[in-house]
């Protein structure tokens, strides 16, 4: 097994996807906030908003990023995306309801009128917005990540510097998540390396090929059979792999052309 990456690269805080495009749907959310003096902040000045919601937007941003990660490794966002965006909405909304409150109090707080007391008066404006913003999250994610062939002269897939000792050379036809490692399966076998998918997909580029599931990588001229049931497809590939391909991906990458 080869371990190029280390435990602390798997479990270490990183940016990816996920998190950079919860990053911009808050600061979405945050700039309308601002600019429509929502909640009753309409006698206040664009700058002071913009001041308020903006470390708000991003501090929800992030727990909610570490929330989903929980909550996408026991509910299947595929098959009940509204479940995925209920409970996310009651995990985030809590603690983030008392980091309003407190930001609240230190911006506008300058008669001591924003006590412990007027706490449950946030939860439910926060449940709101955390609601509307997680749903967003679901449903963008729908779209899968597409990976390219690399132009002619151009370099190869970083990915494949990657490849274990016994498979140098070998043709990757998908790879896939198994806990914190990935599997690699090629025409030569398969063998497992310690790396998350959402890094993968990075240096996967220059392999033309699309996530068909949050936890599959497919090449695209590995696919040799499509077969559909319990209303989901599966794609038989070269060598008898079989790779599912979920329910939010399935229209964009039967829009793409793979069957």
């Amino acid at each position: 097994m080869s371990e190029r990456a280390t435990p602390h690269d798997v479990v270490r805080f990183e940016l990816d996807r996920s998190l950079l495009r919860g990053v911009a749907v808050a600061l979405a959310a945050g700039g309308l906030l601002a600019f429509t003096g929502a909640f009753g902040m309409a006698d206040t000045s664009l700058g002071f908003r913009l001041t308020y919601w903006t470390p708000i937007m991003l501090i929800g941003a992030i727990w909610g990023h570490l929330c989903s990660r929980l909550v996408e490794a026991r509910i299947d966002m595929d098959r009940r995306p509204w479940l995925a965006v209920a409970t996310l909405t009651l995990v985030i909304s809590g603690p983030l309801a008392v980091m309003v409150w407190a930001v609240t109090a230190r911006f506008f707080d300058g008669d001591r009128s924003i006590g412990l007391a007027h706490l449950p008066d946030f939860l439910m404006p926060v449940m709101v917005v955390t609601g509307a913003i997680s749903a967003l999250n679901v449903f963008l994610a729908r779209t899968p990540v597409q990976t390219h062939a690399a132009a002619p002269g151009a370099k190869p897939a970083r990915f494949i510097d990657r490849l274990p000792f016994k498979l140098k050379g070998a043709v990757i036809r998908a790879v896939s998540s198994e806990d914190h490692y990935l599997r690699i399966h090629t025409d030569r076998g398969s063998d497992l390396i310690l790396m998350r998918l959402s890094d993968a997909l990075t240096e996967l580029e220059g392999l033309e090929g699309a996530q068909t599931h949050r936890s599959w990588w497919v090449a695209k001229d590995a696919v040799r059979d499509v077969s559909r049931g319990d209303g989901r497809a599966t794609l038989t590939l070269e060598g008898g792999i079989e790779a599912p391909v979920s329910r939010r991906y399935a229209r964009a990458l039967r829009e793409a052309g793979w069957y």
